[in-house]
């Protein structure tokens, strides 16, 4: 898991807490703060899920042109 992920999920859920502790208090100061903070932690996550993506990508490409060379080696001219 992407280090972005962590992160963002973090910052997602402080937001989410701030957000609602300004609802709940009407502090529409911390009601903004708290939402761009939520957003912030969603883009970021966003953001590692789709390093995660490539980076598994990479790995499954990786691992199939492996299993391909093993199963088919090549060919050698014998002159």
């Amino acid at each position: 898991m992407d280090k972005d992920r962590v992160k963002g999920k973090a910052d997602e859920v402080a937001g989410r807490i701030k957000r609602q502790a300004g609802e709940w208090t009407g502090d529409a100061e911390s009601q903004v703060k708290g939402g761009a903070q939520e957003v912030k932690g969603k883009v970021q996550n966003a953001w590692g899920k789709a390093k995660d993506a490539v980076r598994d990508a990479e790995h499954d490409s990786k691992e199939r042109q492996e299993e391909h060379d093993t199963e088919h080696p090549p060919k050698r001219d014998v002159a």
